[in-house]
This record gives C-alpha cells, structure tokens and sequence, in this order.
C-alpha cells in the first residue's frame, strides 16, 4: 500500500491518503484492517474511501465525513482507475471546515494520483 503521509493541514485538521490494488468489498476491508493496524491511523477521526471496480458497482464508504467517499469515486471514475482502492485520511483539528473539506479530499486524491504516476503504475 502506498501511503503519503502529512499531505495538508487546513485550519487543525490533518490529511493522509493511501491506496492499493483493491477489486472488491473484502480487498477493501483487508487493506483498512491493515492500514488501521497503525496507531496512528486507527485513532484517526475519518478513513473516507472509494473503489470502482471493473466488475461490479462502484463502492465508497464516508466512515462520519458525508460525501466524502463520493468525491473519492467522482476522481477515480475521471481518472479511469479502476480496481484501486483510495484512503483519504483525516485527523480532525477542532475547526469545522464546511465545503473546503471536499476541497482538501480532491487534494489528497491528486497527490495519491500524481504519486504513483510517477512511480510508473
């Protein structure tokens, strides 16, 4: 799993995103058990996630941040990205961030997406 660590702070709130290869529900579950596994990770206020698998409906999950998965799966389905799994991670800072939030997930999703362009897959 490729995990990039500390990609934004707004206003408190800190953001991490990570993604793997993922083609279903139970690929999905696994590689958030594991990335929960880290303390850090599972103490976090929000692990916001999409998958768009090639063979079956599109699957997204906001874990308390509404929306958030769907902003996830609107950028997968842009970049044509399927059978991958996107963790948008959130610390929560004590501000609340309104709309700026989905703001911050599109970052995230951009840094994931350049990433790992430029690790060549």
């Amino acid at each position: 799993m490729l995990t990039i660590d500390a990609v934004l702070s707004d206003r408190g709130s800190k953001y991490a995103v990570s993604g793997a290869p993922a083609r279903d529900r139970a690929e999905v579950d696994g590689l958030l058990k594991g990335l929960k596994k880290k303390k850090k990770f599972a103490k976090a206020t929000h692990n916001t996630w999409a998958i768009l698998p090639s063979d079956g409906p599109p699957l997204k999950g906001d874990d308390g941040e509404a929306g958030a998965g769907m902003v996830i799966l609107r950028m997968l389905e842009r970049a044509e990205l399927h059978d991958h799994l996107i963790i948008v991670t959130r610390w929560y800072g004590g501000t609340k961030l309104g709309g700026d939030r989905f703001r911050r997930v599109q970052d995230c999703v951009e840094a994931y997406l350049e990433a790992r362009g430029s690790m060549g897959g």
